[in-house]
């Protein structure tokens, strides 16, 4: 069932009943990462998936990721109704996630950051220059096997050619100037000198084999949190939540309850 939030500005799809948790999707894929978690989780929870600003239904927002991360808190604060909140972000959705949790303190009881950080190195941030720079010049069809292998190990991808199909068709739904605008602030995002500010206890999570955000980032992360833990999840990538189900499942059993 989908339903609009924050003044009609944010679609999302809710399933089950209970306490809210939210999840926020990476940059190169889209709400339907979760599909595969969703009907585990919405046993316990209320489980909410919005489409970010930009993607899908939901209205784009000018402003960078403080802009962004401003409206899903408008989004969270109107689903949950003044309960506490569990918000779940992968890769983009984990740095929404985080600058929500600076920006909007309280807001959240919990998060759980997967494959994500608080700033990239410098050949990250050169890697989203020249996807935004290679998009603009020759269209998002230039840089999908990018993007996929930024997701997927090429074995998995081998393995798996009607998930990515799928996968890539949902890529090339992304609205080019969403996409270009999201390469240019995660190029130069830096929440290091936030991290402390943030008291809620937070799970973090990261694929073995991610190239996108690769491990050190999430070492980092969790060193600068107050209160976080982190846990390799073996053998995935970007979007361990659709790469092996379970496992990431299993990752989450003792901290979101």
């Amino acid at each position: 069932m989908d339903r609009l939030l924050a003044n009609g500005t944010v679609n999302a799809a809710q399933a089950g009943e209970g306490p809210p948790l939210f999840l926020f999707h990476s940059l190169l894929s889209d709400r339907a990462s979760f599909d595969a978690i969703v009907p585990e989780l919405a046993r316990s929870f209320r489980t909410i998936v919005p489409e970010l600003p930009g993607f899908g239904h939901s209205s784009a927002v000018e402003g960078g990721l403080a802009a962004i991360s401003d409206r899903m808190a408008e989004a969270v604060k109107d689903a949950a109704g003044g309960a506490p909140a569990i918000v779940l972000g992968n890769g983009y959705g984990g740095f929404v996630a985080l600058q929500m949790a600076i920006r909007h303190p309280g807001l959240a009881s919990k998060l759980v950051l997967a494959d994500s950080g608080a700033a990239f190195s410098e050949p990250g941030r050169e890697a989203f220059r020249n996807m935004a720079r290679v998009s603009r010049e020759k269209g998002l069809e230039a840089i999908t096997d990018i993007a996929m292998r930024r997701l997927f190990a090429p074995e998995f991808q081998a393995q798996h050619p009607g998930l990515m199909q799928d996968r890539r068709a949902a890529f090339l739904r992304t609205d080019p100037d969403v996409f270009r605008a999201a390469c240019d602030a995660l190029a130069t995002l830096d929440l290091r000198a936030d991290l402390a500010a943030v008291k809620v206890p937070v799970l973090v999570l990261v694929g073995e084999h991610d190239e996108a955000t690769p491990p050190p980032m999430s070492h980092e992360l969790a060193a600068g949190l107050p209160h976080a833990e982190l846990k390799i999840i073996k053998g995935c990538a970007h979007v361990p939540q659709l790469q092996s189900p379970r496992q990431f499942l299993g990752a989450l059993e003792g901290f979101l309850l």
